[in-house]
């Protein structure tokens, strides 16, 4: 039974497309976007986790396939996934930059993953979301979603 599970768990996530790149400095990756947001007027969600992260793989299909989801992340947001591997142990070379990466984002691992960091157009965290909160059964629920989504565009926040 353990390995028919196991089986069908690993086809479920290798079947996702994977979304994160691994090879992408992740402090330059969130200054290109905060930049990004600044010029359009948006904010910044990173999404940390990574390929190897069943539920942050299956939330990136989610919100690709919700049009209205889609929207608000789109009409709001620069919308990022920032990788973040606590199994590997690639040396000091991939350790620093990640160590790094979660100290600027006020160390959000602590949700587990995935974990979402609401950044303004200076790169301030506003909100680090727990995405336990955003699940229903095996996947995400739409509402709750698009709460979270909402309640932190940059007009939500000025008001």
């Amino acid at each position: 039974m353990f390995a028919v599970l196991f089986s069908l768990t690993t086809d479920a996530q290798t079947t996702m497309k994977k979304v994160y790149d691994e090879d992408i400095n992740p402090m330059e990756q969130i200054d290109h976007a905060v930049a990004t947001a600044r010029k359009e007027g948006k904010f910044v969600i990173c999404q940390v986790g990574g390929n190897w992260c069943p539920w942050c793989l299956r939330f990136a299909d989610f919100i690709a396939h919700d049009a209205t989801i889609s929207k608000v992340i789109a009409d709001n947001y620069v919308y990022i996934h920032v990788n973040y591997d606590p199994r590997k142990s690639e040396g000091e070379g991939k350790a620093r930059p990640a160590k790094a990466m979660l100290k600027r984002l006020n160390n959000p691992a602590r949700f587990g993953f995935p974990v979402f960091v609401v950044l303004d157009g200076r790169g301030k965290v506003l909100h680090i979301q727990d995405s336990s909160f955003l699940e229903e059964g095996s996947g995400y629920n739409q509402e709750k979603v698009l709460r979270f989504f909402k309640s932190w565009t940059p007009e939500a926040v000025k008001q």
